[in-house]
């Protein structure tokens, strides 16, 4: 079974169930797949079944027989002689090992004696049981065997050589090993008879066997072991004597090309036929018309007349009863009556022929309509005579039909009459499903199929902005496909459904106001009903005994034009799509042309007459008077005679002239048309797909490919008129066949909900402003959300944003997070308040030392000048100036001039500064030294050597800074990650090992300074400049040692401000320690500006 159903899956076969049974296992199992069996609508059984379980199968279900079934059986029971008594295979086909002749072996079956039947207990058992007798003498009371049994006159299968099937297979078995024995054991002369062999020999030989017997089987084995796959095809035929016999129909031959490995003999009998004439008797009475006329070709009608039907309870102890109708829609029935007379009085569509109608009513139950469509496949005879002949097929009694008027039934006719081809032509059916040529290949229809009534729906729902909506539907083919056509074109369009129910009439009352219920308490405002009326007056009267909150109705075509549900305010507002109103010349003056006698031919129209004037045509019926010729069908207020909304009559008419046109193109030609012309409805078939023509009202008439028309609808509103009541408002249209976004066109405004005129809402959650974006409430459906203001540095432009978009990295959002604005850019700028403090010190430092350099130039010949190598203090002067003035590159917008100037000068200058004050420090060494006898340590360090070892050390940072500014200079570039809302611009170090180097080369040589000063600061004088280079290096050290975390850490502009502090402070430092005493001195203490002062000899005051 595995194997077939891989298969069939290939070959696109559906398996409705697949059941297994073992003949140990319980019989509630066997039960269990009987009932399986007999409830499956599958009509074909494929049964991969040993004889033994299927024994017990067929035993099960003679017991309570299913339906007639095919059965398909495999070679195990296919061929078993004892399943041949359960009729109920009749018609089985399935394959068969292929039947034999082995010469002799009947003769050698037929030659066995008593004597040879005793020398094996299974022979023994045989002849026995054959003829009741005992060989070995008296055994539990059967008589002695006493040589007269005869073997030839057995009738049993032993002796039965007609079917040589498995016996020729191990016939063929045998001969293969003799063969393989043969290989091994003979040579062409002769064979060895004490050869000596392993199995593995004779294995070896069994592959390469190939021989055909004498009655023409060929034996050989592929590579898996297997012989090539060859069968007969079997039929369970019936003889003449009524039972059930093995027929070969056909052969299968697997070594034959792809697609010949069948051929077929004779005609195969399925489903119990029997050779010989049968006659069957209808169960029931067959249904008569409501409406009939005799014409040339009859064409069919199955309308929903009635839409309610009661029967009474089932007894199940007799035949039960027709249903019988209520209700009545009698004006649609007339319609296609009118459209066969006058189509009878034309001269260019099927002149000179006459076309009859019967028109049955289905009253929109699905076994009714499925009875009326057998009627019209089949005819209403009520014996039928059946033949064996494979040739002869009975006509259809009709060669087209229009209807039914609901889909479920629809959908039963159309899988029946679809087999035999019979066109239908549907004016009412509009389930998509139907649109499904490959189920429903004969179904036509001249209403819109739902699948573009949804889409408009769903188009329309999402035209007014209602994303949160309610849905019910009627639990019907109708509702249920229809309801999941427009959920999915819903959710497409980005619309929630709140709930979806559903609901028959026929259900407890307990559903419907369940159903109801969830209406009241829902909070969606619009509610979308693809239900029937049946079903929705049934809803809307419980509606009315506890009013919902107002809602907006949509609705379907079904009861969206219904006049009987103008009564109900509730739906006041409602929108929905219906069929374009139209006008029928003539078809009013029809429907009043009745009289008393026409009515009396058809019961429908005399049910009508008599239920519109209360009155009996034929006489006193149940207390109504007798209609007395005075009644007056154009006095009539109802329905019938209202022709000023023709929307489906209509749709009738177009369907009945899309048949003529059929049966015209077959019948006709040019000039004339035959009366006498047999077709199948095949013909016609083939001729409705290529209708195309307009009917005088000037509406077109054609079928796609999936039989279905353009979809046109009206918009139609329910509006209240000048009386207070509801009435259709047709307020735009709906056209598919339009560009798409172009379908709807408007033609007057809208009542909404309650007479209202602004267009409500139905939302589950309110749009998201900008700034926010759409979070989906957890268990609930997407159009149910949560503002979430957007994150930090995103923003979302747009209402009802799903996601927030980051701003680009130069920009930052606004305050509403909807927009984004650029970063401000920040840097030490000259008007900041902080720069105005830093220039001041930095101009203070430069105007002072200038100021000290006047003094010191005025002065320079003064002992204290001269002491303190003037050369040097000049240089050292001139750069601390520069060391306050370079700090000035540091402030404003920095520029790749501004960047690159500003690391080198500092640089440069406060390397210049610190060799200077190096230079003094070891001069003060040097001079010391030299004032030690036979020292001239002096000779080694004069101006020359001083000015020298200035330019070197200076010239070392100088080569630092070029190699810094080649390799990777330092430039501009604007810090992001410092600050998300704001940007700052600063100088990039370019190469951090350059700028480290540039520093570490400052702090090497104040170091190296700072430890010079340090050993000489006890030297003796009474101005020891020493003490002060070391206190100035301390404070020189401090400040640049306290300034690397502080330059790492500073935020901002508070990096360059550090910088520029780190800049003064270290200058005012060198200048004060170095300069400050001597400059007092100079201005304030003249008289201690002496040689001798300054060697010592003149006792000296605290400073």
């Amino acid at each position: 079974m595995a194997s077939f159903l891989k298969a069939a899956q290939e070959e696109g076969i559906c398996v409705e169930y697949s059941e297994s049974y073992y003949r140990t296992q319980p019989h509630s199992k066997l039960e269990r797949v009987a009932n399986v069996i007999r409830r499956s609508t599958a009509r074909v059984i494929v049964a991969f079944l040993q004889s033994g379980e299927m024994r017990l199968l067929m035993r099960e279900l003679v017991r309570q027989p299913p339906p007639p079934l095919q059965w398909i059986g495999s070679e195990a029971w296919i061929m078993d002689p004892d399943v041949l008594r359960f009729n109920m295979c009749a018609g089985a086909i399935g394959f068969g090992v292929p039947r034999s002749v082995i010469a002799g072996f009947r003769e050698f079956l037929l030659d066995l004696s008593p004597a040879q039947a005793l020398e094996s207990p299974l022979l023994t058992e045989f002849w026995e049981s054959s003829f009741s007798c005992s060989l070995k003498g008296s055994s539990e009371g059967a008589r002695k065997c006493d040589g007269s049994e005869d073997i030839p006159a057995l009738q049993n299968p032993y002796t039965d050589t007609s079917q040589l099937r498995e016996s020729n297979l191990v016939y063929k078995a045998t001969y293969a090993i003799a063969h393989a024995i043969h290989g091994v054991i003979c040579n062409d002369t002769q064979c060895d008879q004490r050869a000596k062999f392993a199995p593995w020999q004779i294995l070896d030989q069994l592959k390469r066997v190939y021989f055909t017997k004498n009655n023409v089987f060929q034996v050989s084995f592929d590579s898996n072991g297997d012989p090539v796959a060859v069968y007969e095809l079997i039929n369970w035929q019936f003889n003449k004597d009524g039972g059930l016999d093995f027929v070969t129909v056909g052969h299968y031959d697997s070594s034959r090309p792809r697609g010949q490995e069948f051929s077929a003999k004779i005609c195969v009998h399925v489903a119990a036929s029997n050779s010989d004439p049968v006659s069957c008797r209808l169960w029931a009475d067959p249904q008569m018309p409501g409406l009939s006329m005799n014409g040339d070709f009859i064409i069919g009608g199955i309308f929903s007349v009635h839409f309610y039907t009661t029967s009474e309870q089932n007894s199940y102890t007799r035949q039960p009863l027709q249903p019988q109708c209520s209700g009545r829609w009698l004006r649609i029935v007339r319609a296609m009556e009118f459209a066969i007379h006058e189509i009878n009085n034309k001269t260019d569509l099927l002149p000179g022929i006459t076309l009859g109608y019967q028109i049955h009513d289905a009253c929109a139950a699905v076994p009714m309509a499925t009875k009326v469509a057998f009627q019209f496949a089949n005819g209403m005879e009520p014996f039928f005579n059946h033949t064996d002949s494979c040739s002869k097929s009975a006509a259809a009694a009709v060669p087209a039909l229009v209807g039914e008027s609901n889909s479920s039934p629809s959908i039963s006719m159309a899988r029946m009459l679809g087999l035999f081809g019979i066109p239908q032509v549907s004016h009412f059916a509009t389930c998509a499903c139907l649109s499904d040529k490959r189920q429903f290949p004969a179904f036509f229809r001249t209403i819109p199929s739902d699948h573009h009534q949804a889409a408009a729906l769903a188009k329309t729902v999402k035209r007014f902005g209602w994303t949160w909506i309610g849905a019910v539907r009627s639990d019907t083919d109708y509702g249920n496909y229809g309801m999941a056509s427009f959920l999915k074109a819903a959710q497409e369009e980005g619309i929630c459904v709140e709930y979806s129910e559903s609901y028959y009439r026929t259900q407890p009352r307990s559903k419907l106001e369940r159903v109801a219920n969830v209406i009241r308490r829902s909070t969606a405002r619009v509610i979308v009903a693809f239900i029937q009326p049946g079903e929705m007056r049934f809803l809307l009267e419980e509606l009315t005994r506890q009013p919902p909150p107002p809602l907006q109705w949509i609705g379907s075509e079904a009861w969206i034009m219904d006049p009987d549900f103008l009564r109900f305010n509730m739906c006041a507002g409602a929108i929905g799509f219906g069929i374009p109103r139209s006008v029928i010349p003539g078809l009013r003056e029809f429907l009043l042309d009745l009289s008393p006698e026409q009515a009396l031919k058809s019961p429908l129209l005399t049910e009508f007459w008599e239920s519109s004037f209360s009155c009996s045509l034929k006489g006193s019926s149940g207390g109504a008077r007798k209609c007395d010729g005075s009644e007056d069908v154009r006095a009539l207020q109802n329905p019938y005679t209202d022709t000023s909304q023709l929307r489906v009559t209509n749709i009738v008419y177009k369907a009945t002239y899309a048949i003529a046109h059929a049966i015209h193109g077959v019948i006709c030609n040019e000039s004339q048309c035959d009366k006498s012309a047999k077709f199948t409805p095949w013909q016609i078939l083939d001729q409705l797909k290529r209708v195309d023509f307009t009917t005088k009202n000037g509406f077109q008439v054609s079928f796609d490919s999936s039989g279905d028309p353009v979809a046109v609808y009206e918009l139609i509103n329910w509006q209240f008129n000048r009386d207070g009541g509801l009435d259709f408002v047709t307020v735009g249209h709906y056209d598919s066949s339009r560009p798409r976004g172009q379908e709807f066109s408007m033609s007057r405004a809208i009542s909404w909900m309650g007479g209202q005129t602004e267009v409500p809402r139905s939302v589950c959650s309110e749009s998201c402003p900008p700034g926010t974006r759409k979070a989906v409430q957890k268990g609930k459906p997407v159009c149910c959300y949560d503002c979430i203001p957007c994150a930090e540095g995103e923003i979302s432009n747009k209402t009802d944003s799903l996601n927030c978009v980051r701003c680009p990295p130069e920009f930052w959002p606004n305050a509403q997070r909807d927009s984004c604005l650029p970063k401000p850019v920040e840097f030490l700028s000259w008007d900041d308040s902080l720069s105005i403090i830093l220039t001041v010190f930095s101009i203070t430092g430069a105007f002072v030392a200038v100021c000290v350099t006047a003094v010191f130039y005025k002065h320079r010949m003064s002992p204290i000048v001269r002491a303190n190598n003037s050369e040097l203090s000049f240089l050292l002067l001139f750069s601390l100036t520069l060391c306050f003035l370079c700090s000035l590159t540091f402030i404003g917008q920095p520029s790749e001039w501004s960047c690159m100037l500003r690391h080198t000068t500092f640089g440069i200058t406060f390397v210049l500064c610190i060799s200077c004050v190096l230079g003094k420090t070891i001069v003060v060494l040097m001079a010391f030294r030299a004032t030690l006898p036979g020292s001239n340590a002096m000779k080694w360090f004069g101006p020359p050597q001083q000015r020298l070892s200035v330019l070197a050390f200076t010239l070392i940072q100088v080569l630092i800074c070029v190699l810094w500014l080649t390799i990777s200079p330092p430039l501009p570039f604007k810090n992001l990650k410092q600050y998300k809302e704001r940007i700052i611009l600063e100088c990039g170090l370019g190469s951090a090992i350059g700028f480290w180097a540039v520093l570490g080369y400052i702090g090497f040589l104040a170091l190296l300074c700072f430890i010079l000063a340090f050993l000489a600061r006890k030297l003796p004088d009474n101005f020891n400049e020493a003490k002060f280079i070391t206190f100035s290096m301390l404070i020189f050290c401090a400040v640049w040692i306290s300034f690397i975390p502080a330059y790492v850490n500073s935020p901002g502009k508070f990096t360059v401000a550090v910088e520029i502090f780190a800049i003064l402070a270290s200058s005012f430092g060198l200048f004060i320690c170095l300069f400050a005493s001597k400059c007092f001195i100079i201005m304030f203490r003249p008289e201690q500006n002496t040689k001798k002062h300054l060697m010592g000899k003149v006792p000296s005051k605290a400073l």
